[in-house]
């Protein structure tokens, strides 16, 4: 078994980063059996589908290393590096694009919805970045690869473009990699608006809890969150049409790995007044321990880019035999 996944280094990670992904890789390495291996890169590669500042990108990559492994993945038992160090990435991306087709990728959603209006003005990257992401994939023989809703389509396209490679060049070279989806995917919205995602792009920072707000200004965010004047009712399903109040009880239940069912009868009858703080309390708990780690990370340069060099040596010795057999599968001498 062999489990990879990205995340793009954009800046601070937020709760809802957190609870939708990082936490579920945590637990997979922490779970995984002998002989299997879990990949977990930073996307510098997708990010320059957006113009960003050179000193910002290197920025956000050594960030968002230091959060990763503040979190909890550890870089002796799982694979940590970033894209940009494994050229492999580029040059099966570049093979695999005679493959993937032009109606693949118009078929792919994500793009309609980041080039918007202006699709005559997005950059040729954000068209045919999953190419690079099934490329991502196809390159360790992912076995599994953990997604979400929005994530289904790029997986079932790496599965595509892998088995119209296999059969056009008569091999058995890429591993068709299944989903692992979890049970219940966290679904963390924004503290001010409950229809929408918690999201870094969100103008107010009181949207979010950032994984560096310290202990005062977690409890404020959660004292300010909107809400509404109904006490929480005995179960979840009196929720219904109150986004707010089940973002904030999703919250709850997420992080103390119970239920929202569970949550409501601890709280039935009680307003926000009262949750709240006790909420307050339970981010805090979980969250400062990796603020602190963080914190002490963050800023030694040095040894952020040794885990990566480091990561990245193993990344590129795992991809090399792949990349080697694509090229001798189409016939080019490298």
């Amino acid at each position: 078994m062999r489990i990879l996944s990205g995340i793009q280094p954009t800046g601070n990670l937020h709760l809802g980063n957190y609870l939708g992904a990082i936490r579920n890789w945590v637990k997979m390495q922490d779970e995984m059996n002998a002989g299997s291996e879990c990949f977990f890169f930073l996307a510098d590669m997708h990010s320059i589908t957006v113009h960003e500042g050179r000193e910002q990108r290197l920025a956000n990559v050594r960030d968002m290393a230091a959060a990763l492994v503040a979190c909890g993945i550890d870089p002796d038992r799982s694979v940590l590096f970033n894209q940009a160090r494994v050229p492999a990435h580029a040059e099966l991306c570049w093979l695999l694009c005679g493959t993937a087709r032009i109606g693949w990728l118009n078929r792919m959603t994500q793009f309609k919805d980041k080039a918007g209006k202006n699709r005559e003005g997005a950059s040729v990257g954000l068209y045919v970045y999953p190419v690079l992401q099934a490329a991502d994939v196809l390159l360790y023989q992912a076995t599994h690869v953990p997604v979400g809703e929005d994530q289904k389509q790029h997986l079932e396209l790496t599965r595509d473009v892998a088995t119209k490679f296999n059969t056009d060049f008569g091999v058995e070279l890429f591993t068709l990699p299944d989903p692992i989806i979890p049970k219940e995917t966290a679904r963390i919205m924004s503290l001010r608006d409950g229809s929408a995602k918690m999201s870094k792009s969100d103008p107010s920072d009181m949207s979010r809890i950032n994984l560096t707000d310290d202990d005062d200004a977690i409890a404020q965010k959660v004292r300010k969150a909107k809400t509404d004047p109904e006490p929480l009712p005995s179960e979840v399903a009196g929720l219904a049409g109150r986004a707010e109040a089940l973002n904030l009880v999703g919250i709850y239940a997420t992080m103390t790995e119970t239920t929202p069912d569970a949550v409501c009868a601890q709280f039935a009858g009680q307003g926000f007044g009262a949750f709240k703080p006790a909420l307050a309390d339970v981010l805090i708990d979980r969250l400062s321990p990796i603020r602190r780690r963080y914190v002490a990370l963050k800023d030694d340069h040095a040894a952020l880019d040794a885990v990566l060099a480091k990561g990245a040596e193993r990344a590129a010795a795992a991809a090399e035999p792949t990349l080697r057999r694509a090229y001798d599968a189409m016939g080019l001498m490298r």
